[in-house]
C-alpha cells in the first residue's frame, strides 16, 4: 500500500460568501471567497475539484425578478383575462403561491384543477390509504370541492400544516377573481370548464400541452411560457419562464437564472489563473432525491443545473467494488484482493454501460448527482454557504 495513499474520499465543503445583491460580480466574489476559505483552512485546490453555486445568488446578481403585476399583465395578454384553467399546481407557498396570485390578478375566474392524491413532486393532499377507503379511482374520477370535502375533510400538509386547497382558494379570492376547484388527473378534464389553460406541471409539461392541444384547447401555456420575456422592464427567463421561481416578497418572485454559462467559464478561468488547477464549475438548484417520510421529491426546478463546465457532462463510469469482491475475486483477501481490484479499476473500459460489474452504481447525470450533494450541503435555510467546494468526487479506490 502506498505510504501517501489518500485517506479521504469525497469531501463537500460549504463556503461562506457575502450577501449577494443585484449587479454584484459573482465571478470575482466567488473566486475571492474560495481563495480566502482555502487559506483559512489550509486546503489546496486540486485538478477536477468541483465548485458549485446556488441558482439563487446567480438570479439575485442578475436582478432577475418579476412582480405580481408583471405576471398578471403577461397572463392577461396571453389568455384573454376571462376564465383561465390552472392545472396541476404544486403545493408550495414558496414555489407557487405568488405565481398563482399573479395569474388570478390577470383573470376574472380561475378553475383550479389539482392532481390527487398528491402533486407532481409528492406533496400529498390526501393519503393513498384514504383514497382506497373512499373507493375513489384517482386515474378516472373527477371530484368537485363538495365531494372532496365530503370524502376527505380538511386535510393539512404533514410538514407545513397548511390546507392548500383552502389556501389557494382564499388567495384567488383576495385577487378579486372567482374560483372553482376541481380534482382530476386527466389534463383534458379542464376543457369541460374552459379552453384557455395554464398547465403548471414541471417535468411532464410538454406531454400535458400536447394532450390539451390535441383535445381542442384554444390557448395553452405552461408556466415556462409565462414571463419568458420582459414585461414592463421586468426580469424573465427565456427558456423556463416562471418555472424554478421562488417567493422573494409578498408581491415579487425571483426567477430562475438566465443564461449563465459565461459565469461558470469565468470562474473556472479565474481559478486556473490563481491556483494553476483545472476546476469544474456549475450552478445548482434543487437536488433530485425523495424524502422517505413525506414522499416529497425535491426537484421543483426545471433542471438541477442550468449551467456547468464541459467536464461535468455525462454519467459516472464506475465499477461496483462489492460485486468484484463477492464475485470475480471471492477467493482473495487482504493485499491480494486490494491489488486485484485496483488493477480492475485501472484497466476498466471507457464505457462500462450494461456490464454486470456496474450493477448497483447510480445511473444518473453527473450534474444531477453533484447538484443533490450540493443542495444537501448548502441547505435551504441560514447556513450562509451558497457556494460548495467538492474534492475527490472523481477519485476512485486507486487514487493517491
Amino acid at each position: 500500500m502506498s505510504t501517501n495513499e489518500r485517506k479521504f474520499g469525497t469531501i463537500s465543503r460549504g463556503v461562506r460568501c457575502p450577501i449577494i445583491r443585484e449587479g454584484d460580480d459573482l465571478s470575482v466574489i466567488i473566486t475571492d471567497s474560495l481563495l480566502e476559505a482555502a487559506k483559512s483552512e489550509n486546503v489546496e485546490f486540486r485538478d477536477r475539484d468541483v465548485v458549485a453555486m446556488t441558482e439563487s445568488i446567480v438570479a439575485r446578481a442578475q436582478g432577475n425578478y418579476a412582480t405580481v403585476d408583471d405576471i398578471a399583465a403577461d397572463v392577461k395578454a396571453k389568455l384573454g383575462g376571462e376564465t383561465v384553467g390552472v392545472i396541476f399546481p404544486i403545493l408550495s407557498r414558496n414555489r407557487f403561491a405568488i405565481c398563482l396570485r399573479g395569474i388570478a390578478r390577470g383573470a376574472k375566474k380561475i378553475v383550479l384543477m389539482f392532481s390527487y392524491p398528491s402533486d407532481e413532486v409528492g406533496n400529498a393532499l390526501v393519503s393513498l390509504d384514504k383514497i382506497d377507503a373512499a373507493g375513489v379511482n384517482p386515474y378516472s374520477d373527477v371530484l368537485d370541492i363538495k365531494k372532496y370535502r365530503e370524502l376527505f375533510g380538511y386535510e393539512k400538509h404533514e410538514f407545513t400544516g397548511v390546507d392548500y386547497v383552502q389556501y389557494y382558494t382564499d388567495l384567488i379570492h383576495e385577487e378579486g377573481a372567482e374560483v372553482e376547484i376541481v380534482f382530476a388527473n386527466q389534463a383534458k378534464t379542464i376543457l369541460n370548464y374552459t379552453k384557455n389553460v395554464i398547465n403548471c406541471d414541471i417535468h411532464t409539461r410538454a406531454r400535458t400541452k400536447r394532450i390539451l392541444k390535441a383535445a381542442g384547447a384554444e390557448r395553452v401555456f405552461g408556466l415556462d411560457d409565462i414571463m419568458n420575456a420582459p414585461v414592463n422592464g421586468s426580469g424573465c427567463n427565456e427558456k423556463y419562464g416562471l418555472l424554478g421561481s421562488n417567493k422573494s416578497t409578498e408581491d415579487k418572485v425571483k426567477l430562475f437564472p438566465r443564461e449563465c454559462k459565461d459565469l461558470v467559464l469565468a470562474i473556472q478561468e479565474n481559478l486556473l489563473e490563481k491556483t494553476g488547477k483545472h476546476v469544474e464549475v456549475m450552478v445548482y438548484g434543487d437536488g433530485a432525491f425523495k424524502d422517505p417520510q413525506g414522499k416529497i421529491w425535491e426537484l421543483a426546478d426545471p433542471v438541477v443545473s442550468p449551467a456547468f463546465t464541459d467536464g461535468l457532462i455525462g454519467t459516472p463510469n464506475e465499477l461496483k467494488l462489492k460485486y468484484l469482491a463477492d464475485n470475480d475475486y471471492k477467493d482473495l483477501s487482504g493485499e491480494a484482493l486490494r491489488k486485484a481490484i485496483s488493477e480492475s479499476i485501472k484497466n476498466k473500459a471507457g464505457n462500462l454501460k450494461g456490464t454486470m460489474a456496474t450493477q448497483g452504481t447510480t445511473p444518473r447525470q453527473l450534474t444531477d448527482l453533484i447538484g443533490s450533494l450540493c443542495d444537501l450541503t448548502s441547505g435551504s435555510g441560514d447556513k450562509g454557504t451558497p457556494v460548495v467546494w467538492i474534492q475527490g468526487y472523481f477519485d476512485n479506490y486507486t487514487t493517491d
